[in-house]
């Protein structure tokens, strides 16, 4: 791993020169987790052609799991806790004869631009962009071999509270059972905020989960997703409470369950980022089901729940190999329920195998 964080800071600087700059001050936590393989904690990276500096709070527990070590070419400068470490960088900066400085304007606010500028008198100061985060797109195998273990993990989760009983349990019991059985399991944490949604809370987009309880007939849509190492999956299942399901809940399963296979085959190097969303959405549509304001049907996933690509109708960019992304259509019926089934996969070519699915906890309709 050492060398890999060596040669994506090679790719920065390689990106820097082209763009008439000297050095990069990196401020956004992901970005410089991914350049160093330090966990987020408020660090900035300084990155010249000589020299890589992170500035970092001193007041930082050691790290002695053996994850996430730092090679010896990047230097640690400690900063005083509650200082601000892009400041300590872009004092380095300017102690370094800087004269052409890139910084993250997306990320820092317009005071810490300022007080930037100000550590750094006399050199201009430029914009890197996205310039990391496109670097991020594309994963190598050792981001993959994280990827995967963290489904692993969630899948684990979610197989072990499939086996216990959840009638009269509560959505937010729920949720906060499966982010301490990802935990159990060897994650960092939940990638995100776990959703339980039951009956009429099935299936909605981004649902809270409340004090409502599970009851015999319901559908059950669980949406999470475990972190490890920093990296993030996301897995959507829906299934029904009790007894057979009813007709229409089996038909509204299996039409969702379709629309998602087909936004997954869709997947492949050069494919438009719309085709997958376009494939799923019309066999939603064909049934009758359109969204007024259409939500993309995935996008990218790693550091951050949500990378660059994006899966949606507008989104004119190709698929490269090995960029992992999500696929989750759903149907929610106002005062009835709905189905959310989503998979995160990693973008493959057919000599490979086509897209491996890292989630794969069954999508069968399974009564509980």
């Amino acid at each position: 791993m050492v060398d890999a964080y060596a040669g994506r800071r090679e790719r920065v600087r390689a990106h820097c020169g082209a763009a008439g700059a000297d050095a990069a001050l990196v401020t956004r936590a992901a970005n410089v987790r991914y350049l160093t393989g330090c966990a987020p904690c408020g660090a900035t990276l300084l990155l010249t052609r000589e020299r890589a500096l992170l500035s970092l709070p001193d007041d930082l527990p050691p790290d002695d799991s053996g994850e996430h070590l730092i090679d010896a070419e990047v230097t640690q400068v400690p900063v005083p806790a509650g200082a601000d470490t892009a400041l300590a960088a872009a004092a380095a900066a300017g102690r370094l004869g800087v004269r052409n400085l890139a910084v993250e304007e997306h990320d820092l606010t317009v005071t810490r631009h300022r007080a930037v500028a100000g550590l750094v008198e006399g050199a201009r100061l430029g914009d890197l962009g996205q310039g990391v985060e496109r670097l991020r797109v594309v994963k190598d195998e050792h981001e993959i071999a994280d990827l995967r273990i963290a489904a692993e993990i969630a899948d684990q989760a979610l197989g072990e509270l499939l086996e216990s009983i959840l009638v009269g349990r509560t959505e937010r019991h729920l949720a906060m059972e499966l982010e301490r059985r990802m935990i159990d399991h060897g994650a960092d944490r939940a990638a995100f905020p776990v959703s339980v949604g039951t009956g009429s809370h099935s299936g909605q987009p981004a649902h809270q989960p409340t004090d409502r309880r599970v009851e015999e007939g319901d559908f059950l849509t669980v949406v999470m997703g475990a972190q490890y190492r920093g990296y993030r999956v996301s897995t959507a299942r829906t299934f029904v409470i009790g007894a057979a399901p009813a007709p229409w809940q089996v038909e509204l399963h299996r039409l969702v369950f379709r629309a998602q296979r087909a936004g997954r085959e869709a997947l492949g190097p050069g494919v438009e980022q719309c085709v997958p969303d376009r494939v799923a959405r019309q066999v939603l549509e064909a049934a009758g089901h359109t969204e007024a304001s259409p939500r993309p049907v995935g996008h990218g996933i790693g550091l951050e729940i949500r990378e660059a690509p994006r899966l949606g109708p507008s989104d004119m960019g190709k698929l490269d190999s090995r960029v992992p992304v999500t696929v989750g259509p759903g149907v929610h019926l106002p005062g009835r329920g709905g189905v959310r089934i989503e998979d995160t996969l990693v973008v493959r070519p057919l000599e490979e195998g086509g897209p491996e699915l890292l989630t794969i906890t069954t999508k069968e309709l399974l009564a509980l």
